[in-house]
């Protein structure tokens, strides 16, 4: 069954298991912390599958997730933030997928866990950038995070960064994470299909990929207390650097 399973999507039967796991795993942290689903499938799973490749899978594992959230998210967010940022995704993702696909694979590799490293870093580090506060902030913000999505499918680590330079609640900023993912993970299907990205494959292994990580989320989202919620996202952020950083160094040294 395994093989059969294996060959169906085009991996080997110890790279299925793993992905399932770092998708599994994926869908616990982001059930608990509203975030990183798709950071910690790229931060872990690039070393299996190129960029490009798993850019669609996690479409799948994102969708699923946001769905699992995505009542709580509607009534706490700030919903003309999460569209606002949404539109402005939407038109970034384009330039970032192009970018993926015109480099070499392995580079790609790297530049997806550079950009991982790099927004973890300033969002662990709490960096506010005044800019991000103001209108044209949102819709800057929300085009970057579209690039980012289409290099390494971590827009809403960008998105972080704007809500940390509103000040706005904890609360409110995971909410708003949870439906600007929604939204903005909806309307991203026009450039992996345009792309030729979401083919076949991508949608077999993201189908199949949805299950472990819907199941993670619902356990993440059991697991969530309170009173730990400003722990989580120092954890999840610190976990990333390590995971990223693990993955540049092995990839140095396979070369």
């Amino acid at each position: 069954m395994m093989t059969d399973l294996a060959t169906l999507l085009a991996l080997t039967g110890n790279e299925v298991i793993i992905l399932a796991v770092i998708c599994l795993i994926g869908g616990m942290v982001r059930g608990f912390s509203g975030f990183a689903l798709s950071a910690m499938v790229m931060a872990s799973g690039a070393l299996i599958i190129p960029p490009v490749q798993l850019i669609p899978i996690c479409w799948w594992l994102e969708m699923t997730a946001s769905l699992f959230m995505l009542r709580s998210g509607w009534q706490e967010a700030n919903r003309k933030v999460a569209i606002g940022l949404a539109i402005g995704s939407t038109l970034g993702v384009p330039f970032g997928l192009a970018l993926t696909i015109a480099i070499d694979p392995e580079l790609s590799k790297l530049v997806a866990l550079g950009v991982i490293i790099a927004l973890a870093s300033l969002q662990l580090a709490q960096v506010r950038i005044p800019f991000l506060a103001s209108n044209w902030g949102l819709y800057c913000s929300g085009w970057l995070a579209g690039v980012v999505t289409g290099l390494a499918s971590v827009g809403g680590m960008v998105v972080a960064l704007y809500v940390l330079a509103q000040r706005a609640q904890p609360r409110q900023m995971r909410a708003s994470l949870v439906l600007f993912l929604f939204v903005g993970t909806a309307a991203e299907m026009i450039s992996l299909w345009s792309f030729g990205v979401m083919d076949k494959t991508a949608v077999t292994r993201g189908l199949v990929m949805a299950m472990p990580a819907g199941l993670g989320v619902v356990l993440g989202k059991l697991f969530f207390q309170p009173k730990w919620e400003h722990l989580y996202k120092p954890f999840c952020l610190t976990l990333l650097i390590a995971l990223a950083s693990t993955g540049i160094i092995r990839l140095i040294l396979k070369a």
